[in-house]
């Protein structure tokens, strides 16, 4: 189902058309996560299920779980990894919505050894990203948004994001950034789908 994609920026690229592991669209742009791993991309029947899954049908949990489980297996990351970090939301967002999407995928992920840390905090709202028009607002809005809990570091440690959803990667991005700056040697991610396909 995830087809021929980058394993850097996780957009669809023939693995002909790779230059030292990156697509021709993400030659030359900075990411702090290290490598990608995807379900598939966000249209049709998967973006219909993600949607729903984030707005109420949490019973669509074991569904999204196989499929991220599936993109986890084919990662080439999986023996690495040593925790999983779900992207967080803020308090309000959360309250409001009930639960944490990529926590709720976070914890249907099978791997024999890594544990879910929630340490990574969001300390702003900040905008809905499908709001933003370009990738430099996305950047912009979520650029401070997080942070680890005081006391905690990540020293060393190989960390995989989780998310529902890649646009333009500015959220991954910054949470890479923040768990890097907290000591993280490695932070790899994995999402349900990749969206954003004609963004450059």
């Amino acid at each position: 189902m995830s087809g021929d994609y980058c394993r850097r920026c996780g957009r669809d690229a023939s693995k002909f058309a790779l230059l030292e592991g990156a697509c021709p669209d993400c030659q030359g742009k900075e990411f702090h996560f290290d490598r990608i791993a995807r379900s598939g991309v966000y249209s049709q029947a998967l973006q219909k299920m993600i949607l729903a899954f984030k707005n109420g049908r949490t019973e669509l949990d074991s569904a999204a779980g196989f499929l991220a489980n599936s993109a986890l297996q084919g990662s080439g990351f999986y023996n690495d990894i040593e925790l999983f970090v779900p992207v967080p939301l803020h308090w309000s967002r959360r309250l409001a919505r009930g639960y944490n999407q990529s926590q709720v995928l976070a914890r249907k992920l099978n791997h024999s050894t890594a544990k879910i840390s929630t340490e990574l905090v969001r300390i702003r709202r900040t905008k809905l990203q499908p709001a933003m028009a370009s990738p430099a607002a996305r950047a912009k809005n979520v650029a401070g948004a997080f942070a680890v809990r005081y006391g905690h570091n990540f020293s060393n440690r190989k960390i995989c994001l989780v998310d529902d959803i890649k646009t333009t990667g500015a959220t991954l991005n910054e949470c890479a950034k923040t768990l890097k700056q907290a000591g993280a040697s490695k932070v790899f991610a994995l999402v349900l789908a990749v969206a954003g396909q004609s963004i450059s």
